[in-house]
């Protein structure tokens, strides 16, 4: 736990929400928007207003449980060991699912370099591929240095999202806004909904200021609100980025792009500002597939080495790469990529990313229900109660509502990737309790000690 004198204040820990959340997830969305029109940008607000919900429960569960594991510890503290294992399992396999997107957001900014990479379904799946294991191998040392190389590279992607959400309005056309509003002639509520799953992709990682409870000097005061200031802050800049860029490049144009925010700072300023900004981007994705790529092992060595999953994934070497790991994800993942290869980028990029928000969703849901458990254990005061109750309600019906959104298709890999889990669990299951009955041994005979002293 960090000293009294060194912990964070409400205002950086914000930050830290913020920036996690804004990571490689804005950057191909203006163009997947687009492929619907300028009314998808109603999308955001709903979205807006249910990972606030989802943050603020994700808070609340925080301050009152902060044993390791985060979401699920939450769900073990509703439905047991069995609850922890498929809340830990769906949720990893989420970050494996969206490693392979961030891959490919990296491969639509790379093509402006080389054209080839995108040229056929084939070649950008090949290209997917092969950018995946590049990051893998490049893991092979350990984590000293591509750890670091992500903090930096972020702001490749931040930088250009934040000029374009403050400055990009000095662009913005009316006309050409309205002329992207609606070319398909959707109804409000088909507007609305039309983009949840991928919306909801940029806000993945709101649940990072309850990981920190500890390291801020006011738990119940600083991580709801930061959880709201941080949310809330990364909504208004989505918001204002991907509207003025609505305004900015014609619609059609921007559909067919790879590369949405480079064609948008290309138009603003010259070609070559928008290849600098392809440049950034593309660094910005890498830098992050890397640091993400490790910390999938890493969290497959730290599930084996408490017995969640085969002994296989805890290898590692003297610098502390479980190099099998890594490699049996990068199969995985390869697997991933070649079965949603689609007729170009953006196509596959949508494919992953509603897969990915479909198996990072259920989690959320089966989470947050777990609130209710753990505020009546808590001994949480009636007002609070049902305050917090209410927010969870909401947060859960819109995440209910994202995974209808998201497509049958979706929905219909992620019930797959749940019945795998399922078969998992039960592989597992006769180790998880030869585990936990010592422990349970263990604390019966301290509370024993206690009653007696």
């Amino acid at each position: 736990m960090a000293e009294a004198g060194k912990k964070m204040s409400v205002t950086q820990l914000t930050f830290i929400v913020t920036v996690n959340m804004m990571g490689s997830g804005i950057i191909m969305l203006p163009s997947n928007m687009a492929k619907v029109g300028a009314i998808s940008l109603l999308s955001w607000l709903v979205t807006a207003i249910g990972s606030l919900a989802i943050a603020w429960g994700f808070a609340q569960c925080g301050i009152f449980n902060q044993r390791p594991g985060g979401m699920a510890a939450y769900a073990e503290d509703a439905y047991g060991r069995d609850g922890y294992f498929q809340v830990f399992l769906l949720y990893f396999l989420s970050l494996a699912i969206a490693n392979v997107a961030v891959a490919s957001s990296a491969l639509g900014y790379l093509a402006a370099f080389f054209p080839i990479l995108t040229a056929s379904p084939i070649a950008t799946c090949v290209g997917v591929i092969v950018l995946l294991w590049i990051t893998t191998a490049a893991n092979f040392g350990g984590p000293s240095i591509t750890g670091r190389i992500g903090s930096v590279t972020v702001w490749g992607v931040i930088l250009p999202v934040g000029f374009m959400s403050i400055f990009g309005w000095f662009w913005f056309h009316g006309d050409t806004f309205a002329a992207a509003w609606n070319p398909k002639g959707l109804t409000l509520g088909q507007g609305m909904g039309s983009s949840i799953s991928l919306t909801l992709w940029a806000f993945l990682g709101m649940e990072s200021a309850s990981q920190n409870a500890s390291a801020v000097e006011n738990p119940k005061r600083d991580v709801p609100l930061a959880c709201m200031f941080g949310t809330l802050g990364a909504a208004v800049i989505y918001i204002l980025s991907t509207t003025a860029i609505q305004g900015i490049v014609p619609n059609q144009e921007l559909a067919e792009s790879t590369g949405p925010f480079g064609l948008a700072f290309a138009k603003m300023f010259a070609p070559g500002v928008g290849q600098v900004v392809m440049a950034l981007s593309a660094l910005a994705c890498v830098g992050s597939l890397l640091g993400w790529q490790f910390t999938l092992a890493s969290t497959a060595k730290d599930a084996a080495d408490t017995g969640l999953f085969p002994g296989i994934f805890g290898k590692a070497t003297a610098a502390g790469a479980p190099i099998v790991g890594m490699v049996i994800m990068g199969v995985v993942q390869s697997v991933l990529a070649l079965s949603t290869i689609s007729p170009n980028l953006s196509e596959q990029f949508a494919a992953l990313v509603n897969l990915a928000v479909v198996t990072n969703v259920v989690p959320y849901i089966v989470a947050l229900s777990a609130l209710f458990v753990i505020m009546r254990r808590a001994g949480v005061e009636q007002r609070s109660y049902r305050l917090n109750a209410a927010v969870a309600v909401i947060a859960i019906v819109y995440s209910v509502y994202a995974l209808y959104a998201s497509g049958k298709d979706a929905v219909m890999g992620g019930t797959l990737v749940l019945a795998l889990g399922y078969l998992a669990f039960g592989l597992v299951a006769a180790r998880l309790q030869r585990a936990i009955a010592p422990a349970a041994k263990s604390q019966a005979a301290a509370k024993a000690n206690l009653a007696r002293a």
